[in-house]
């Protein structure tokens, strides 16, 4: 079966190139998006994200765009089944195309392997590989597309976290360290720009007690909101 239940909605994942996984989540209930009233998802995917901040905030236009259309009709899917089908819009695009009006909130997920093999499905490659959305596009994108008093949120792991700060002229307000398990190395950081500002936040979360342990009080007080079993 394909689909994921939420506390408040349902996820259809079939026929997408990558499921439904920890960092969307992660950076779904993490990043501040309390006073957006426009928001958008780059890399929507099944939508998840988007979903979580149309739950989260009253934001009144929740855009989810993807460059593939299988993921962006997933998406449609799973918004018109959402309790927020009227704020919730897909659209099959990639950022570099999309010209809508400026946001005030975006978040994203994005492909992150820079030097690894592709793999042989080309649909799991431009999601996972920043073949079709580099670094730099995804910047100059955000840039174009944020409004001057918006801020830009996204999970990465470690190395490429930090390619990504040098590449944007965007000021980091927000950071989150994520780690697996206590002891364990940094596996993803989470992170929020504005355009003008300082280092206001600087925090961690462990997702488990140990290797193979029960999920941590910090990673289910995040994420209660949304998993059923928390």
């Amino acid at each position: 079966m394909s689909n994921f239940r939420f506390k408040q909605f349902e996820v259809e994942q079939n026929n997408v190139p990558m499921k439904l996984g920890t960092d969307g989540v992660l950076i779904g209930a993490w990043a501040d998006c309390s006073r957006a009233n426009t928001i958008l998802d780059i890399g929507t995917g099944t939508g998840v994200i988007a979903l979580m901040m149309a739950q989260r905030s009253k934001a009144e236009r929740v855009v989810g765009i993807d460059i593939d259309s299988c993921a962006a009709a997933c998406a449609d899917l799973n918004f018109k089944n959402s309790p927020w089908s009227s704020r919730l819009v897909s659209k099959h695009t990639s950022v570099q195309d999309f010209t809508e009006d400026r946001f005030d909130f975006i978040i994203s997920n994005p492909p992150y392997f820079t030097n690894s093999l592709l793999c042989d499905n080309s649909r799991k490659s431009a999601a996972r590989h920043t073949v079709e959305l580099s670094f730099q596009a995804l910047n100059d994108s955000v840039l174009r597309l944020l409004s001057s008093t918006g801020s830009f949120a996204l999970i990465l792991p470690a190395e490429q976290m930090d390619i990504f700060e040098q590449i944007t002229p965007l000021s980091l307000c927000r950071r989150c360290r994520v780690y697996s398990y206590p002891g364990g190395e940094v596996k993803r950081v989470m992170a929020q720009f504005i355009r003008n500002g300082s280092l206001l936040s600087d925090e961690s979360i462990t997702i488990y007690t140990a290797p193979k342990g029960d999920y941590s009080e910090q990673y289910r007080e995040l994420t209660k909101d949304f998993y059923l079993k928390f």
